[in-house]
């Protein structure tokens, strides 16, 4: 059976010791904690009374600690720590609001997108700091569940029944080829002619990598992939530098070197794909994923506009 504590021990005792030993009198231990000079004095003989032995010693008028007292004063600092960190964490669980919010995105958002959701969160909480963490759909979905984000700005995941999303836009994939080669002047691309072509690809894990692997599922043959990355900027350098062809979401189009051009593919190799703020449904009620909700709806009626 645990030891049961003494009830004359309190967290609010615990402080009133810290602030004493801190300070070196009683005088300022009240002055810093905003109360009287009686209250630190009764509440450390108080700290006695439940510890059973002797804390302090009298030199003089002055109130001096012993060993004993160090003792306490050393756990009492690691429990405050502690217990101060529990409550945060149950507040975050509980859906209260933290003073940051750490939100995960795909390489391809961080251009336009993330800045236009973070400015939006900045005008409604000014006081939340924001940390971003890049990753795959995968890694970033992974990540949310193990609460290292709090949102995350991704493809829709599929079958997920932990989470809730807000939509922000839908997007499409395009053939993407170096400018001066001679798919630049297509008006659409059939995938099922390019079984010769060398490709490009991002590893698995993310939406574009999926929606590369269905369509050339849908054009019936597995690309010959030359080269395959983690970061869609280097994806579109790989292009542009004539190492092979890709698929590439049109969300990109904004941030494209200009030694590569987007040709719009055959309608049935479309794959189109909806971009979402995703959250974990435990933390529906957390006002700082509130606010960042009402920033997604905005930057989302923006682009309908």
């Amino acid at each position: 059976m645990r030891n049961r504590i003494d009830e004359e021990i309190t967290f609010r005792k615990l402080e009133i010791l810290l602030a004493f030993m801190e300070s070196g009198s009683l005088s300022r231990a009240a002055e810093r904690l905003g109360i009287s000079v009686v209250s630190v004095h009764r509440a450390l003989h108080s700290l006695e009374t439940g510890t059973r032995c002797s804390l302090f010693r009298l030199e003089g008028r002055n109130l001096q600690p012993n060993d004993a007292a160090h003792a306490l004063a050393d756990v009492a600092r690691e429990v405050l720590e502690a217990m101060a960190q529990g409550i945060r964490v149950t507040r975050e669980i509980a859906g209260y609001a933290a003073d940051r919010i750490r939100i995960g995105s795909l390489y391809s958002l961080t251009s336009v997108t993330v800045p236009a959701l973070i400015m939006g969160l900045r005008l409604r909480r000014p006081d939340v700091q924001t940390e971003l963490v890049l990753g795959s759909n995968c890694e970033l979905l992974r990540k949310l569940r193990e609460g290292a984000l709090d949102a995350t700005v991704m493809g829709m995941p599929e079958d997920a029944a932990d989470v809730e999303s807000q939509p922000l836009f839908e997007d499409e994939i395009f053939f993407a080829a170096p400018a001066d080669s001679r798919y630049a002047g297509m008006d659409e691309v059939d995938l099922s002619a390019f079984a010769d072509e060398r490709f490009v690809s991002l590893n698995e894990g993310y939406v574009t990598h999926d929606r590369f692997v269905d369509a050339f599922r849908v054009a019936g043959f597995d690309p010959n992939v030359v080269m395959r990355t983690n970061d869609i900027f280097s994806l579109m350098n790989l292009v542009g530098g004539g190492i092979g062809c890709t698929l590439l979401p049109g969300r990109i189009r904004g941030v494209l070197p200009r030694n590569v051009c987007l040709v719009p593919l055959q309608k049935k190799y479309r794959m189109p794909h909806r971009i979402c703020v995703v959250f974990l449904r435990t933390r529906e009620r957390d006002p700082n994923l509130l606010s960042l909700l009402a920033a997604c709806r905005s930057h989302a009626d923006s682009l309908k506009g």
